[in-house]
């Protein structure tokens, strides 16, 4: 089974900045557009950013401008730097790995939480 594991979530208050981290298997890693996507209590599951092999990169409506998505291929890893945090960022993050057009997979999600 295909294991995204993400860390690097917690509690920050409100202005704050955390940094998402999801590594992959090289084998899924190189051949993926990795992305992050979001869940708060009671929504549905939302795209935060996407970012393709070739680092083309999209946002969410709601984070442009305050999220950065970024991947090193080196290290099958993909990155989500959140700053200017707000409470209605708070949810669970997923990492997701995109393969072709119908294959996808699914970290477990980290919890961020902003409050003061």
């Amino acid at each position: 089974q295909v294991q995204l594991v993400e860390s690097g979530g917690g509690l920050v208050q409100p202005g704050g900045s955390l940094r998402l981290t999801c590594a992959a298997p090289g084998s899924i890693f190189t051949r993926s557009s990795m992305g992050w996507y979001r869940q708060a209590p009671g929504k549905e599951r939302e795209l935060v950013a996407t970012i393709t092999n070739g680092g083309t990169t999209n946002y969410g409506d709601s984070v442009k401008g305050r999220f950065t998505i970024s991947r090193d291929n080196a290290k099958n890893t993909v990155y989500l730097q959140m700053d200017t945090l707000k409470p209605e960022d708070t949810a669970v993050y997923y990492c997701n790995a995109k393969m072709g057009y119908a294959t996808n997979y699914w970290g477990k999600g980290t919890l961020v939480t902003v409050s003061s």
